[in-house]
């Protein structure tokens, strides 16, 4: 053992005996780890943002969505107490195992804002229980507010809303909307948050309390349109989706799992009486812009790839040129007495010390690349918002990537120094002091 460390010991200091040699290939592996790492967490991070705006605004990892043809106008989301009994007991038959457990009740975009003279036509109209989505609320970017105490009479309207209106907070507005019957009916409410949100998910969006939407939709005061179940591992949703969709199918009429959004919409346009249920995951939502994200990931690959030649074709060429040009000392420490053995664990201690050095600098060069970036504005792309998290594009530094992104270094880092390193340990003597080439 006492071997063993001297000889990392001896490989380190040799590292740093000949650094200027080391250099450029200290540059190599800090330059294309840098990129690889950027590339990868920002990647990351623009899926983990699309993710948390899906989540948000769906309400759940898992999310139970019911349909009532009964309802006579077009967006018929809706259940009754036996339905969300139902979802409740089979959620907890199935071991779902939820963090949090939301009710929605969701209008859709037949429902108006009015105020001052002016009015303006909401695309989403959610219904939710305050206090239970304190958490949600947590997270959002409010303009103003939210007020400390939110009644039945409050309401969050997003920001485009606000400002098209002119309302602030505390103004009245004036909800209208038709019932479940297709009659009109309207509501008076305080603005209490405005909420800044300019993604699709948001744009056009209000928040008011799901007992005062259910009231004007003429529901019953417990009824909901949606169950969305928040996991403390989102990985896991799939899973527990099917463990939940087979246990729910037991006691209520439930459609068929689908895993996109033409699957969603074949599927709701099947024939089907009274009230069915249907189970989601954020990719269901998502399926349409996990095209882009798919897309994103080809050009990531093709630049991690490329990225990747790049620095074992630099630091192979590089590294047996250095080799090259210590053979006479090599066969210096073979007459002193260093087996081929010793010599592979000095060779290989100095490009283990040199790959941790780089990997360490190539991780700051990332961090700081992914902090210019946050400052950019991408206001100018349309759309992007989806992306952004606080109006800013965030870098996400996942263990697994960051520990596949190390350990394909390392791999590098291997194939351009086995075979130098063997073939000049296992080299006669004579050649070796004479300088003899590889």
């Amino acid at each position: 053992m006492d071997v063993f460390y001297s000889t990392i010991k001896l490989g380190s200091k040799y590292l740093y005996r000949y650094r200027r040699r080391y250099i450029f290939l200290m540059v190599v592996l800090v330059f294309g780890f840098a990129i690889i790492t950027f590339i990868t967490s920002t990647k990351d991070g623009m899926y983990d943002s699309v993710y948390y705006s899906a989540q948000s605004h769906y309400a759940g990892d898992i999310v139970a969505v019911g349909y009532d043809n009964a309802v006579v106008w077009e967006y018929s989301h809706h259940m009754g107490q036996d339905e969300i009994s139902s979802i409740l007991k089979a959620a907890s038959i199935s071991g779902t195992d939820p963090q949090h457990t939301v009710f929605r009740t969701l209008y859709g975009s037949t429902s108006f804002i009015h105020y001052n003279g002016s009015a303006i036509q909401l695309r989403d109209l959610v219904g939710c229980d305050w206090e239970n989505e304190s958490f949600l609320f947590s997270k959002m970017n409010f303009d103003e507010g939210p007020a400390s105490s939110l009644d039945d009479d409050s309401i969050f309207l997003s920001a485009p809303i606000a400002s098209y209106l002119g309302a602030g907070m505390g103004d009245m507005v004036i909800l209208e909307l038709e019932t479940c019957y297709g009659q009109k009916n309207t509501g008076f409410f305080i603005v209490q948050g405005i909420v800044q949100d300019t993604s699709i998910f948001a744009y056009y969006k209000a928040y008011i309390s799901r007992l005062s939407l259910n009231r004007l939709a003429v529901y019953d005061d417990n009824d909901c349109s949606t169950i969305g179940f928040f996991l403390d591992e989102p990985s896991a949703a799939e899973q527990k989706r099917a463990h939940l969709q087979s246990s729910l199918s037991m006691l209520i009429q439930t459609g068929p799992l689908v895993y996109d959004r033409d699957g969603l919409e074949r599927e709701r346009k099947q024939p089907w009486n009274g009230t069915i249920v249907f189970l989601y995951t954020m990719p269901v939502y998502l399926s349409e812009i996990s095209n882009i994200l798919d897309a994103i990931n080809l050009i990531s690959y093709l630049l991690y790839g490329m990225m990747l030649i790049i620095i074992l074709v630099s630091a192979s060429g590089t590294y047996r040129l250095i080799i090259h040009e210590r053979t006479k000392e090599i066969g210096t420490m073979r007459v002193i007495g260093f087996y081929g053995k010793d010599l592979h664990f000095i060779l290989w201690s100095e490009i283990l010390f040199l790959g941790l050095i780089s990997l360490f600098v190539g991780f700051l060069v990332s961090y700081f690349l992914s902090w210019l970036v946050s400052l950019l504005s991408f206001s100018w792309f349309p759309g992007f918002e989806i992306f952004l998290k606080n109006n800013r594009l965030i870098a996400l530094y996942l263990p697994g990537t960051i520990l596949l992104n190390t350990a394909l270094i390392f791999a590098i880092l291997i194939m351009m120094t086995l075979k130098p390193s063997l073939s000049v340990s296992h080299k006669k003597l004579p050649a070796l002091l004479s300088g003899e080439s590889l």
